[in-house]
């Protein structure tokens, strides 16, 4: 009961730091592409939480709740490395490009920007829980980790498991380091400017 009362608390603090949603929905002044990814980052950030807290006090011995939650993390992790991604190129075209910056950061541009990054990888990280999940566990199924995570129930299965952790590094090594090298780009450009 101290776990979930903890776990609450820490929720309900995650969830009004984000209120940055509601903020910008009532003040037209901030209705710009930049609090627009903003927003879609918060959101991102509530999903997230609410995909790790409340349902880590109830998955420890349900195997589609933890696949679940795994896709989930995978997900929005790397949904968060592409979302950054977007933000760093809307900062580019405001500062680089100010003349221009009306005609490439409209809604429908913005909307299209974040559309593509939520779609985007999203059978490969339900793929990859897939995969993990089809091995075999010889082992006590309850894992000892915070939440439904890829070491943890590696280390559950039986056999070889090096060929599905090398796979799982290499998507996330991959969406990561692009993402890092175009934000990268990105604020060198601005930088360069001055």
């Amino acid at each position: 009961m101290v776990l979930f009362e903890i776990l609450f608390f820490v929720y309900v603090i995650i969830l009004m730091g984000n209120s940055i949603i509601v903020i910008t929905r009532v003040d037209q002044a901030l209705q710009t592409p930049m609090y627009f990814f903003q927003c879609n980052i918060s959101y991102l950030e509530i999903c997230y939480v609410s995909v790790t807290l409340p349902i880590t006090l109830w998955i420890q011995k349900r195997n589609i709740v933890c696949m679940t939650q795994m896709s989930f993390v995978l997900m929005l992790g790397n949904r968060e490395c592409l979302l950054l991604t977007a933000l760093a190129y809307d900062h580019y075209v405001a500062i680089c490009d100010p003349l221009r910056y009306p005609l490439a950061e409209n809604h429908k541009v913005c909307v299209q920007l974040v559309a593509v990054r939520w779609v985007t990888g999203v059978p490969a990280e339900i793929g990859q829980a897939c995969q993990i999940f089809s091995l075999h566990f010889c082992r006590c199924t309850q894992i000892n980790h915070f939440f439904c995570d890829v070491p943890p129930i590696l280390k559950l299965a039986c056999g070889g498991t090096f060929l599905n952790g090398m796979l799982v590094f290499t998507v996330a090594v991959l969406f990561v380091m692009i993402s890092f090298w175009l934000i990268l780009g990105s604020y060198s450009e601005i930088i360069s400017t001055f």
